[in-house]
């Protein structure tokens, strides 16, 4: 029988954006975006459930990183493995995150952009503090578990993770239409910051802000804006301006040499060849004449990259200079955004450790509620096992009497009697009062006879009343919110103990750098430019040497002054000015540059027909003449104008 067509008739543009809109929440929330209760991306929290599973811990011998790859790839992020190595390698790199989650041992990269080796090189395990403050307590019951992408394991919704993650590691992700950009921070002051919140639930971001002093980089530096930390903190976004630390030193003959020992977070990686790069231009385009030398002298030990400079620098501004003209001063773009609740939200500081306060508070009450169940489970054997003791002649009569384990179980249940061979009715009647329960009955039927020993009886005895002061704080713990507090206090300032460490990054309010630029003296060069249109000068003594050979290989050549501008004249009659300070100024055989990138001449559409120095325009007449025939006389001096 034909299966009958079925065709459904839609608007192309609502299909296309319901299936963007899917895509996009897609993006946003299962792959780009952290979560604001563990601060973590998908992809870091499968890689790390993963690592705990296979028992890669911290104790233990390093894994292959491929073998963590391949597994986490297989059954929790079916992604691709470049995803999952590339999370592997951030997050056990100590200049990218405040607090490295994983212990890697081989070539992981390095702060100067060299990439990790590949992963069949390269073992891993677990962090100590990742097992302590990330994945303890997962067999509690405290977060929920859902299945994985095709339903054959199941995975954790969200980590257990005890910190603020989300500031203490940052997030960087681009997602469909928003990104989320947050600075990592220190952990000691993350967690003061949040003890505080706990016993003052409405104190204030300027309050919050006397722990959090600011962001704190791995790769230290100076936050130079300190007065506006407190908006960007309260609204969640911002720009924080970041520079490098630079020291001094005296070099060879008296030279003066800076030293960067830290750089800007946003270096990190071609950033730092980039600055070399941009330090060297520096000279190049005769910005600054006091720079001898610039070396890259950094190795595991840190950052050093030394800059020589004259005798009779001015220090100061040339270091503006550096600020102004180069990425040593760089701006990080805050944008605190986080899945909080099943949506994309900008969080403020009080937002994200109330998240976190609140996840808290749900995980405690998770794990004493399950640790409750388990002590009132086992309080309840215990005490039936300890009555089974106080008359365990009789037990062992109605086991001795007994044709079948299902005729003891019911004896000692309910106390049904019927099959049961006693040797007395006083037996029989005593049995049939015993009434245990079904756990306590099962206890009992698998009791050991070493048990019995006077020892293991006292033994028993004790774990029993330890169980009962168990059971008593659980449910304190449970029933006043300010005793889960202290619980929660204690467990973030025994954390805070063991792993904070010491800032790394300054905060302070500084000017702007403002760099002022040393104009040379004006001297006398001479002005080149072949056949194909490439200008260059070269200095008086250059050219009375040479000037047979340049008055030949050149189209025009004429004096100008290092402080001039050079003018060109085009057969559409149009005038551009060329500053002779953007001219190379080099030796006989050194390259000129295309006088159309130093100007707004156009080389395909134009053609030059008259070059002179803007100073000598005034010596002049200048004879014009059209298409058709049209001719005017102009003087020079109406020429001399900037543009």
């Amino acid at each position: 029988m034909p299966v009958k067509e079925r065709i459904i008739r839609s608007e192309y543009s609502e299909l296309m954006q319901k299936s963007y809109i899917d895509y996009a929440m897609s993006v946003i929330v299962a792959r780009a975006l952290p979560d604001i209760r563990d601060g973590l991306k998908p992809v870091q929290r499968r890689t790390l459930y993963d690592m705990n599973e296979l028992g890669i811990r911290s104790d233990k011998p390093y894994r292959k990183s491929a073998r963590i790859v391949g597994d986490t790839m297989g059954k929790y992020h079916p992604h691709g493995d470049s995803s999952i190595y590339d999370c592997l390698v951030v997050m056990s790199q100590d200049f990218k995150k405040g607090l490295p989650l994983v212990d890697g041992h081989g070539n992981f990269g390095n702060i100067e952009g060299d990439g990790a080796a590949a992963m069949r090189y390269t073992e891993a395990r677990l962090q100590k503090i990742t097992e302590e403050a990330f994945l303890a307590d997962l067999d509690k019951d405290v977060v929920d578990f859902v299945p994985n992408f095709d339903e054959t394991e199941k995975e954790p919704s969200v980590l257990p993770v005890r910190i603020p993650n989300f500031l203490v590691n940052g997030s960087e992700g681009i997602a469909v239409g928003m990104a989320t950009s947050t600075p990592p921070h220190n952990l000691g002051e993350v967690i003061d910051a949040e003890i505080a919140f706990l016993e003052n639930p409405d104190i204030s971001t300027a309050e919050l802000l006397k722990y959090i002093k600011g962001p704190d980089f791995p790769t230290g530096g100076i936050v130079v804006n300190k007065d506006e930390l407190r908006e960007i903190y309260e609204s969640g976004t911002g720009k924080i301006r970041i520079r490098g630390r630079i020291q001094e030193e005296k070099g060879k003959n008296g030279h003066i040499c800076l030293v960067i020992t830290e750089i800007p977070y946003t270096m990190i990686g071609a950033g730092i060849a980039k600055f070399l790069q941009d330090v060297a231009a520096l000279s190049e385009n005769r910005l600054t004449s006091d720079i001898i030398d610039i070396s890259n002298q950094s190795s595991k030990e840190g950052i050093r990259i030394v800059i020589e400079l004259r005798k009779d620098t001015d220090v100061e501004n040339f270091k503006n200079l550096l600020y102004t003209k180069t990425r040593l001063e760089d701006s990080f773009g805050v944008n605190m955004l986080a899945i909080h609740d099943g949506r994309p939200e900008t969080m403020d500081l009080r937002g994200v450790l109330k998240a976190s306060v609140d996840f808290q508070f749900e995980t405690q009450r998770r794990k004493y509620t399950n640790l409750l169940e388990r002590e009132q489970k086992k309080r309840e054997i215990q005490e039936g096992l300890i009555k089974a003791c106080n008359v365990i002649d009789l037990v062992i009569e109605i086991l001795r009497g007994s044709k079948d384990r299902p005729m003891a179980k019911r004896c000692l249940t309910s106390g049904e009697t019927a099959g049961i061979r006693f040797r007395s009715r006083e037996s029989e009647a005593m049995a049939a009062q015993l009434l245990f329960s079904d756990a306590q009955a099962d206890a009992i039927l698998d009791m050991r006879l070493y048990k019995l020993i006077g020892l293991e009886l006292d033994a028993l005895i004790r774990e029993h009343e330890q169980t009962v002061a168990n059971i008593y704080r659980y449910e304190d713990i449970l029933e006043q919110r300010g005793s889960m507090t202290m619980v929660i206090e204690d467990e973030l300032r025994s954390l805070r103990q063991r792993y904070a460490r010491d800032r790394r990054t300054q905060i302070l309010q500084m000017e702007q750098a403002v760099f002022v630029k040393k104009e040379a003296p004006a001297e006398d060069l001479w002005f080149l430019m072949d056949r194909f249109g490439y200008a260059r000068c070269v200095d008086t003594g250059t050219y009375e040497r040479n000037r047979e050979t340049i008055e030949a290989e050149n189209r025009w050549v004429f004096r100008c002054r290092s402080d001039g501008r050079i003018c060109l004249f085009t057969a559409g009659g149009q005038m551009h000015t060329v500053k002779v300070s953007d001219l190379p100024l080099g030796k006989l055989r050194d390259k000129g540059v295309p006088v159309d990138n130093v100007s707004n001449f156009d080389s395909s559409g134009e053609e030059i027909v008259f070059v002179t120095g803007q100073s000598e325009l005034n010596l002049y007449r200048l004879i014009f003449v059209t298409g058709r025939a049209m001719v005017k006389i102009v003087p020079g001096g109406e020429f001399d104008v900037r543009r």
